[in-house]
């Protein structure tokens, strides 16, 4: 949720986001109903190539096989995503820092508002469509756990670039593995048989560059915008160039 920049990132907020796992599952599942809507009513990933990127966002965060097959059930049958779209805004947050809000929403209005509100509140604006996503590139990302410092970086390179990505940086605690949007759910399932862990997993649009904040004021108040985006169930992402510099 808190938008791709750097292992870092990911390694800040990893304590909230297992004491928020609840509501991850729930944006996720939310997720796979759109998917299945989307994809014609078909829930069967072979044939539906977005719901097979959902799943393996799902698995890569650990939500249990029961729960996705109850999700994939209940989205095939009728009008269960009926209700939701998905709507993406874009806008700068504090000292013009690029951020990109995807959202899922069953009441448009609602959603408008109340992202123009967070961007407002804190030294933010929304912009038009456009206005910040030529600056970010979407990509798979795949985190693989080296925590424990047990993996070889050349044979992780070798297995990742044989499973079809484009590219693997070492991150110290973990590997960084780049795919083409198409080929993540392949890729990631390669990976996955390898015996991988992983940290994260998803389709991520991310920045070509990134920005720092100077002041103490945009930095709290960047932390804040974030913070209420990640709290608003309407919001299933938020991808920025925001770098803390940790």
């Amino acid at each position: 949720m808190s938008g791709h920049s750097k292992w870092h990132n990911i390694q800040k907020t990893k304590g909230a986001q297992d004491a928020k796992r609840a509501a991850a599952f729930t944006k996720i599942s939310k997720e796979m109903i759109v998917a299945v809507k989307e994809g014609g009513g078909s829930a069967d990933p072979a044939y539906n190539s977005r719901l097979a990127t959902v799943i393996a966002k799902a698995k890569a965060a650990n939500m249990p096989n029961d729960n996705i097959k109850r999700v994939l059930e209940k989205a095939a049958s009728a009008g269960q995503g009926d209700s939701y779209e998905s709507i993406t805004y874009e806008g700068h947050g504090p000292s013009g820092v690029a951020m990109i809000i995807e959202t899922m929403t069953d009441n448009r209005n609602r959603t408008a508002s109340s992202v123009r509100h967070h961007f407002d509140k804190f030294g933010g604006s929304l912009g038009v469509t456009g206005c910040v996503s030529w600056a970010f590139d979407k990509k798979g990302v795949i985190v693989i756990d080296n925590e424990e410092g047990e993996l070889d970086e050349d044979t992780v390179m070798e297995d990742a670039l044989d499973a079809g990505a484009e590219d693997m940086t070492n991150e110290g605690q973990c590997f960084e593995v780049t795919t083409d949007p198409d080929d993540f759910p392949s890729v990631l399932e390669a990976l996955s048989a390898k015996g991988y862990q992983f940290l994260s997993a998803q389709v991520e649009m991310v920045p070509q560059n990134y920005q720092k904040l100077e002041s103490a004021e945009d930095i709290a108040n960047m932390e804040k915008m974030l913070d209420v985006f990640e709290d608003d169930d309407d919001v299933q992402n938020v991808w920025h160039n925001w770098d803390d510099g940790e």
